[in-house]
């Protein structure tokens, strides 16, 4: 008697296209980025009240 049914966890070709898969490439933090803004804000707010006063 022949088995029909087909065990998809026997399937290697699935389980080695998962693992072959490349990893994401992590994003970058934004921290850097919102210092900079904010180092640049302070510096503009300074050169306006040292040119108003």
């Amino acid at each position: 008697m022949s088995d029909n049914s087909v065990d998809p966890s026997g399937n290697t070709e699935a389980f080695r296209a998962f693992t072959q898969t490349p990893q994401p490439e992590p994003t970058a933090s934004k921290t850097p980025l919102i210092i900079t803004g904010v180092v640049v804000a302070v510096v503009l707010i300074a050169v306006i009240v040292w040119l108003v006063a």
